[in-house]
């Protein structure tokens, strides 16, 4: 009579050691701090990708995959723009602020890009564009530049960043909604994280 034992698995788990769950938006003073830094050692490329991801709101993958034809026409940067959602399969516009149009211009003058390139190539090869994995460990560096805890944030913390102080602004969540491209209120409200306290303070605000 065999009897056999189940060797048990020695796989380590994907997220051992990582922060679990939604990533916090960017405080208005660590913006700031980032682009601070950024500007002062000359860090153009990552300067405009910072940028752009808080104006835009975008996903990691739909932001990198941005050409330069979607957001430059002419020899000027647009003030609004239009990108195709690779989740969703929604188109989404969205604003492009005066600090964001003067990054992406630099950008693309140093860099010599053209219509048809990606607004963030690889650097291995120009007609690739910067890796999702890539632009982590970069959201990583900026957090960790200005001294705060990397592990706390990642690239969902910049695509969660204007919505939410948009919304904490106004209190607005349709003008979010249309925003962020989502087709359910529902989502949006998962997404800015709001609880009951949140509705509390907007009823406060209400003296009848």
């Amino acid at each position: 009579m065999h009897i056999f034992f189940k060797r048990q698995s020695a796989c380590i788990p994907w997220n051992k050691g990582q922060l679990i769950g939604q990533k916090p938006p960017l405080k208005l003073k660590e913006i700031w701090a980032i682009r601070f830094h950024l500007h002062q050692e000359g860090r153009l490329r990552d300067l405009a990708l910072f940028n752009l991801a808080i104006d835009s709101k975008l996903r990691a993958c739909d932001l990198v995959k941005v050409r330069v034809l979607d957001v430059h026409e002419g020899t000027e940067v647009k003030r609004r723009a239009i990108v195709l959602q690779q989740k969703t399969k929604r188109p989404v516009k969205f604003e492009i602020t005066r600090h964001t149009r003067e990054a992406i211009l630099s950008w693309i003058d140093a860099s010599k890009l053209t219509q048809l390139h990606y607004l963030f190539p690889s650097r291995q090869d120009y007609s690739l564009h910067l890796s999702t994995r890539q632009y982590a460990r970069t959201v990583k560096s900026w957090v960790k530049m200005i001294g705060v805890d990397h592990a706390v944030y990642g690239t969902h913390s910049l695509q969660r960043t204007k919505a939410s102080l948009i919304y904490k602004q106004t209190k607005n969540l349709r003008t979010v909604q249309l925003l962020l491209g989502h087709s359910k209120l529902e989502s949006t409200v998962r997404y800015l994280g709001i609880d009951v306290d949140d509705a509390l303070e907007v009823a406060e605000q209400i003296d009848i």
